[in-house]
């Protein structure tokens, strides 16, 4: 069953065709990759679906309900978490606060209410609390709660952009290059943490540079190439596709 589906999309900057008819879908419970060359229109692919830019023409349906043009916090109360290839964390925040924040969209205390600590505000604080501690302690950095969150290291800072995009309570993840600046320790266990959110029955869609991580956890790769794409298939047939092979080697 498709979770999302992605319908004959375009998005034209000027003249510029960054997506150009692009058509596929991401099966529930799977993780799908999305590869292709620098300025393929993989991030501005990731940007359409959930809602930072707005398509020319096409369609994007999420659980069998049309996103196209709903606004960026109405795409994530949807079930669309995601995280960015630049780490975009609190600064002067705990890796622990980062989490919470990531819980305000299943939260109901509004401003006044917060501002006058009505009891069941207080409550609910508590138990965003205790489920962002959860997260922390499922990617296993729980020790780091309370630390500065940009002074952890590159992977553990990642770790927890993860449990901030987890805290949506997500039936899709989007993962924008979760490998970018990773080592290769760090990158093999982003790829543990990334087999583990799928565990969870969460749907991850990602686009990733390193073809190691890709080919060892996807179970489909979209391949774009100048906006369009190229091809579609499970990892062993991609790895032997003349055409894929052209575009990241030449002739």
């Amino acid at each position: 069953m498709a979770l999302l589906e992605i319908a004959r999309l375009h998005k034209k900057f000027g003249g510029l065709h960054a997506v150009n008819d692009v058509s596929f879908d991401v099966a529930q419970g799977s993780i799908k990759a999305v590869i292709g060359p620098n300025g393929a229109g993989k991030t501005t692919l990731f940007n359409l679906i959930a809602g930072s830019l707005a398509a020319t023409s096409g369609r994007v349906r999420f659980n069998g309900v049309e996103i196209q043009g709903k606004k960026p916090h109405q795409i994530a109360a949807c079930g669309i978490g995601r995280t960015f290839q630049n780490i975009k964390l609190f600064h002067d925040m705990t890796a622990l606060e980062n989490v919470m924040v990531g819980r305000h969209l299943r939260s109901r205390a509004g401003l006044v209410a917060s501002m006058l600590h009505m009891p069941w505000t207080l409550k609910e604080e508590m138990q965003i609390r205790a489920k962002s501690m959860e997260l922390l302690e499922l990617l296993e950095i729980e020790a780091y709660a309370d630390v500065e969150a940009t002074s952890l290291a590159f992977g553990q800072q990642r770790a927890v952009e993860f449990a901030r995009a987890l805290a949506l309570e997500p039936t899709l993840l989007l993962l924008d290059e979760p490998a970018a600046g990773l080592n290769m320790q760090e990158t093999a266990e982003v790829s543990r943490l990334i087999a583990r959110i799928r565990d969870l029955g969460i749907t991850v869609l990602l686009v990733e540079h390193d073809m190691s991580l890709v080919m060892e956890i996807s179970d489909e790769i979209v391949v774009l190439s100048f906006g369009q794409k190229l091809a579609e298939d499970v990892p062993s047939a991609i790895q032997n596709n003349t055409e894929v092979i052209k575009v990241y080697l030449g002739e």
